[in-house]
């Protein structure tokens, strides 16, 4: 995963890789060393962490500069979040070069958001990058209580889309040997909302990332946020994980309602089978396969309405 560079005593250029990126400054691993790197203004947009860099030595005391992004073989992006709904939102890339995206929900506290979900999923799809799913806090549900068999019945319907799932908890390490194993295979982002645990998981999986933790708040039922920016974490069994800031909202980026139904799996059987063809909304229009292929039971309810809300925001 760590690329090649040229020794940095000896040669004004070398590269690395964005272990995290801040305003005026980006952290870049080069081999064995950890260095800050000056970040140009004209190059803070078209930098993310998991960005494969080119930098510059200078004279001391001057950080060595960034000169280059090298070309991005994925990236996993949202709209910039302070965009108004409906305007055409800048781009804002959360992480570059991962292999998977793996959303990460509690068990219980905070309750699962089911759509938010669908929302990280339909993102992943779009961008063609497998996901994984990870419940954490599983020590939370009682073995046979109606929250739990409630819980995987939902699970089952992913699993039944071809999203694996990772069932796991901290506090007792239930899940977490398993996990590394998938782990290892490559760069994964960590995506969720504060509180479900994503900061408590990565200190199980790498001690001494010394990750400051905070509970939920017991009022509200939100987490409070402890990752500020996309942070890049190479793991001792190989591979790395990438954690990011929670997310309460997250809008997909640069996806038309016309593609949307193409980022539900279950319905790519059906797309161009609808009487009005690939011009189909698959809402209200008779005809339409996909609306059957939810009465018949091949696409869930729930699922459908996660699509029609999906495809109205991007209208």
């Amino acid at each position: 995963m760590k690329p090649q560079p040229t020794t940095i005593v000896d040669s004004a250029l070398f590269t690395g890789l964005v272990i995290q990126k801040f305003i005026h400054q980006i952290q870049v691993l080069a081999g064995d060393h950890t260095l800050m790197c000056a970040l140009p203004p004209h190059l803070a947009a078209h930098v993310a962490a998991g960005d494969v860099v080119r930098c510059e030595t200078a004279p001391t005391p001057d950080l060595p500069r960034l000169v280059t992004v090298l070309p991005r073989r994925s990236e996993y992006s949202r709209p910039a979040a302070a965009s108004r709904p409906g305007a055409h939102a800048p781009q804002q890339v959360i992480a570059a070069n991962v292999d998977w995206v793996m959303p990460v929900f509690a068990a219980a506290s905070p309750t699962p958001k089911w759509n938010l979900l669908d929302r990280f999923l339909a993102a992943a799809e779009a961008q063609g990058l497998p996901a994984r799913i990870c419940i954490t806090k599983c020590d939370l549900t009682s073995s046979g209580s109606p929250a739990e068999l409630e819980l995987h019945e939902i699970l089952d319907l992913y699993r039944s889309l071809g999203y694996p799932v990772s069932l796991v908890s901290a506090q007792t390490g239930s899940g977490l040997g398993e996990l590394c194993g998938h782990l290892s295979q490559g760069t994964t982002l960590l995506v969720g909302k504060s509180g479900v645990g994503k900061t408590t998981l990565l200190n199980a999986l790498l001690p001494g990332a010394d990750q400051s933790t905070r509970a939920v708040n017991a009022v509200t039922g939100k987490g409070r946020h402890t990752t500020t920016a996309a942070h890049l974490y190479p793991l001792p069994g190989g591979g790395a994980v990438m954690d990011t800031p929670g997310m309460r909202e997250f809008g997909l980026w640069d996806i038309t309602p016309e593609d949307m139904a193409a980022c539900f799996p279950e319905m790519r059987p059906h797309l161009g089978r609808c009487r009005f063809g690939l011009s189909c909304q698959h809402d209200e229009e008779p005809g339409c396969a996909v609306r059957q292929a939810v009465m018949q039971g091949a696409v869930h309810p729930r699922r459908y309405q996660s699509y029609l809300r999906l495809k109205a925001e991007a209208a």
